[in-house]
């Protein structure tokens, strides 16, 4: 099979992952987000890197956004929230993080495919979202692609779909938000 064949499987995937989120919950984050103090993100690995587009757009949307592990990162505390992107549930480091977030008082939200995991048990909000799991031993969907690929890029989408609802519930637009965008590049 060529890339082009490859791209083609993998948007397949990706429709049939999409169509199965829940609108309610991806609703009530971008509500949740919008009444919060201060927004942290943070992943481990691609799922972290999928978390910094996210943070970086909560910016351009005027919320008070920051990586969790950037030298300027503030403290967290009550009234702020943690949101955690992870497939598995199970991150040693973000359960770590979870916990030290809700001693201070923020909330915690995860992103997963594993609501029944530890961090599920530890977060005040939890977005389920539909993919394979990292080893792929059956669940609901099957993927061509290796590890928490479709994970990942779900989580990409998901968290462009909130950016998008954020928008719309406060009325910016693309345009309004590009004055907020880096130009020293």
């Amino acid at each position: 099979m060529d890339t082009q064949r490859y791209a083609e499987v993998i948007v397949k995937e990706l429709q049939a992952s999409v169509s199965g989120l829940n609108a309610a919950e991806g609703e009530a984050l971008a509500e949740l987000l919008l009444r919060s103090g201060q927004i942290f993100v943070a992943g481990a690995g691609r799922s972290g890197l999928m978390g910094r587009a996210f943070a970086m757009r909560l910016m351009h949307a005027g919320q008070s956004a920051y990586v969790v592990g950037e030298t300027s990162t503030p403290g967290i505390g009550p009234g702020d929230v943690l949101v955690l992107g992870s497939g598995s549930g199970e991150t040693r480091g973000l359960v770590a993080m979870a916990e030290k977030a809700k001693a201070t008082g923020a909330s915690v939200v995860l992103v997963t495919t594993a609501a029944d995991s530890a961090l599920g048990r530890l977060a005040d909000y939890t977005v389920k979202l539909p993919g394979a799991p990292k080893e792929q031993s059956g669940g609901a969907y099957t993927t061509i692609q290796p590890m928490a690929s479709l994970f990942e890029q779900t989580l990409l989408l998901f968290y462009d779909a909130v950016i998008l609802r954020i928008m719309e519930l406060t009325g910016q637009t693309g345009s309004q938000m590009f004055g907020k965008h880096a130009n020293l590049e």
